[in-house]
């Protein structure tokens, strides 16, 4: 392998090609699962809701109950959730 200032080129170009192809990928994978949410809009359902499904789906049980909590202790703060009856706000 040559190398060049104590890199091996071979090794780098190789990588380098690696991460192009992956690359590649990643923007035809991108595009299938827009064709996805295309689909599914045009069934009718909303794909921002169900962005946002997939997003909770990765996250855990104990993570996505402090998610909701921390949303709801926001919510509450905006007064963008009204309160409940009888409670000083």
């Amino acid at each position: 392998m040559a190398e060049a200032g104590g890199v091996a080129a071979g090794q780098l170009r190789a990588l380098i090609e690696r991460i192009e192809r992956l690359e590649e990928e990643k923007q035809t994978i991108a595009a299938d699962i827009r064709e996805v949410y295309a689909e599914a809009k045009a069934t009718g359902f909303d794909a921002k809701v169900m962005r946002q499904v997939v997003r909770l789906r990765k996250q855990d049980a104990a993570e996505r109950q402090e998610h909701e909590a921390i949303l709801d202790l926001y919510m509450h703060a905006l007064g963008m959730v009204p309160e409940p009856a009888g409670e000083d706000g």
